[in-house]
């Protein structure tokens, strides 16, 4: 079930874990908890953790660090991914005055020494810019990066939410493994804007968020867009005896670019039905069945 991210990249699970709502951002769970969270996705095959410096109002890492601590062994299990570059306006970051970014040498530099405290580890397997800043400058971020690796600390890096300009002016001062961003049958972009096409190039995985879309496809109160999609979803849950959720993570799946879903839930099953997901290989008619749907027309 684990893949390698590029030819000269780290080799993940093929889902990974998302750790944005396992803190204060949502489930709010214990380092008991987490411990066990993570102890349970390590036996279905998931090894991969994604998190960010801010989630939790940069609180969540610690949670998880705190979780390792409670049982050291697992550290050398798992892979971690963290995110730097935003500034949140937080109680815990006093100094920011109003939300931003900031990707300068020293910033990612002191962030990724703060992440290795909170995670209680020597190493980050990988480090993402999270979102690109008009201001970015990519010599000075690929300096960062260089004396990160250097040192050891941060053994691969990527990034988050690029556009393939801003992708390709900083792949020419350091190699990328990944672009981590969203998709799903609800936000179509990254395969008609040449994101996806962009890591097929360079053979890279890139890392797919909000995979569900938020859990919009299980609204109480679904809009135009999503009853279409559901419609056809359904219909192909009958046919290949799976859950709604693994149609749309398999419909990921399916694409050339070996999209690695980021499933942000605390429920062990239901990451485990995103595993499942990986045994339903959907027709390509099938996948043009539900995008007409999410576009509401046939390909021209």
């Amino acid at each position: 079930m684990n893949t390698k991210v590029s030819e000269n990249g780290p080799l993940f699970s093929r889902i990974v874990a998302g750790c944005m709502n396992w803190g204060e951002w949502g489930a709010n769970l214990t380092p008991n908890e987490s411990q066990k969270l993570i102890e349970d996705c390590l036996s279905i095959g998931v090894t991969t953790f994604d998190h960010a410096d801010i989630y939790g109002h940069y609180t969540t890492e610690t949670l998880f660090g705190n979780a390792l601590k409670n049982n050291s062994s697992l550290r050398e299990k798992i892979q971690l991914v963290t995110k730097c570059g935003i500034k949140l306006v937080t109680p815990n970051r006093p100094d920011n005055q109003i939300k931003s970014y900031k990707t300068t040498k020293n910033y990612i530099i002191d962030s990724t020494e703060q992440s290795l405290k909170n995670l209680q580890t020597d190493h980050i397997d990988m480090l993402l810019i999270h979102r690109p800043s008009p201001l970015m400058n990519p010599q000075e971020i690929a300096e960062a990066f260089d004396t990160l690796r250097s040192s050891g600390k941060v053994l691969h890096f990527g990034v988050s939410n690029f556009t393939t300009s801003q992708f390709d002016m900083l792949q020419s001062f350091f190699p990328l493994q990944t672009n981590q961003i969203e998709i799903s049958p609800l936000h179509l972009a990254p395969f008609i804007d040449g994101t996806l096409d962009q890591c097929i190039k360079f053979d890279i995985k890139p890392m797919a968020y909000s995979t569900l879309a938020g859990g919009k496809f299980f609204s109480k109160e679904p809009g135009e867009q999503v009853v279409r999609i559901n419609k056809v979803v359904n219909v192909l849950a009958d046919k290949y005896d799976a859950s709604a959720d693994q149609i749309l993570t398999s419909w990921l799946l399916k694409h050339p670019s070996g999209i690695l879903p980021v499933i942000g839930s605390t429920k062990i099953s239901r990451i485990h039905s995103a595993v499942e997901s990986l045994s339903v290989e959907i027709t390509d008619e099938e996948w043009f069945m539900i995008w007409e749907a999410s576009t509401g027309e046939e390909v021209a």
